[in-house]
């Protein structure tokens, strides 16, 4: 299962900064970078830094590091402010996917294709789903011959990384502790609750909870897995040219 990209815009970046900015150092005369700042490469070449939307809530530790390779996509869409939106870092020998509702867009694309293994058979599904409480979970999937009970999934993107080991999340999260909160009632009522981890980086086997950057979103997911919440993992190969689903990981408590 592949969601398709168009990053064609590379560079390097300079900083990430107030959260959802980034400057990128593009090559002069390259696409988006006429009238931006001029500048001085590590090799000499004239570049010009622009400014581009960083899609990614997180810290992005690990995945931010000045002068690594980037790749951004451009909007036609004339009343953006910014064209440009930051989409993927190289680490090491991986791209690593920055933009946190692609792993939603992939998602979705699987289930429209009943591509994900544990999650076959439904007959329909909706996105953005009210919970109750006012909360809401990122999928509610309905009608499975097998399963009478509605399924909620919520998914988070993963790019933090300790050698092969994947790790969530990347700073504290207190909205990632309602959400298991949210989906721990939900099983508890009787309704399956499924916590999704999609990995945009191929070089980790493996998912853990972060427990030394947010001790207490690791308390909450073990909770709620020994409470019943499902927990899975899926693993994504990111590239200029897309994202693809290549298999599932293990996720170690």
């Amino acid at each position: 299962m592949t969601l398709a990209l168009e990053a064609g815009l590379e560079g390097r970046l300079v900083r990430r900064y107030k959260r959802f900015l980034a400057d990128v150092a593009l090559p002069a005369g390259s696409i988006g970078s006429i009238g931006s700042i001029g500048s001085i490469g590590p090799d000499g070449a004239e570049e010009r830094v622009v400014t581009v939307h960083c899609p990614n809530p997180g810290s992005m530790l690990g995945c931010a590091t000045p002068g690594a390779r980037v790749r951004c996509s451009t909007s036609a869409n004339p009343k953006r402010k910014l064209a440009h939106t930051l989409e993927m870092i190289r680490v090491g020998r991986a791209w690593v996917g920055l933009h946190t509702t692609r792993a939603n867009e992939l998602v979705a694309r699987a289930l429209a294709a009943d591509a994900l293994p544990f999650l076959r058979g439904y007959a329909s599904w909706r996105r953005e789903a009210a919970a109750g409480d006012g909360a809401r979970l990122d999928f509610r999937l309905e009608g499975a011959p097998a399963d009478p009970r509605p399924a909620w999934v919520e998914v988070k993107s993963v790019t933090l990384a300790d050698g092969a080991l994947a790790r969530f999340p990347d700073s504290v999260t207190e909205r990632g502790r309602r959400h298991l909160e949210t989906l721990t009632k939900l099983h508890a009522r009787g309704e399956r609750a499924l916590m999704l981890f999609v990995v945009q980086r191929s070089d980790c086997d493996r998912v853990s909870p972060a427990d030394d950057l947010d001790p207490a979103y690791g308390r909450a997911l073990r909770a709620a897995a020994a409470a019943g919440v499902e927990l899975r993992a899926l693993s994504a190969r990111v590239s200029p040219r897309g994202i693809a689903l290549v298999g599932e990981l293990p996720v170690l408590l």
